[in-house]
């Protein structure tokens, strides 16, 4: 194949763009954060010790979310209704809190997901 045989007319199929209904179904709906939730950061937080909070902005595939970090780097993530709402928890608890779109994640949860990778967990 030459360099510009792709870019004839006719010598390479033709892809077909996407019926409008087509490119609608991918579209998922995000499950809303709810009790459950709010009651398993409230355990995360009492049972370790040095939890930090690190609040995720809402993206194009998750709503707002809740990053909790303890001491050794063991963490949870949950779904919470606001940003404003994650600052009031983390407060109310106690925990610092950190937008992690600033900040990012830290190293120590990073060492701990090696290390569950390493032992096989």
């Amino acid at each position: 194949m030459g360099l510009f045989d792709r870019f004839r007319r006719g010598s390479a199929p033709r892809m077909r763009r996407p019926a409008r209904d087509a490119a609608r179904t991918g579209s998922t709906r995000v499950r809303a954060s709810d009790k459950a939730d709010e009651e398993y950061l409230h355990e995360f937080v009492v049972n370790r010790r040095g939890v930090e909070g690190f609040v995720e902005p809402r993206t194009a595939v998750s709503d707002v979310t809740l990053l909790l970090v303890a001491h050794d780097g063991e963490w949870t993530r949950r779904r919470v209704p606001s940003v404003d709402w994650a600052h009031r928890f983390c407060n109310s608890h106690q925990v610092p809190s950190y937008d992690a779109a600033v900040v990012g994640i830290p190293q120590r949860m990073r060492d701990y997901i090696r290390r569950q990778k390493l032992k096989g967990g």
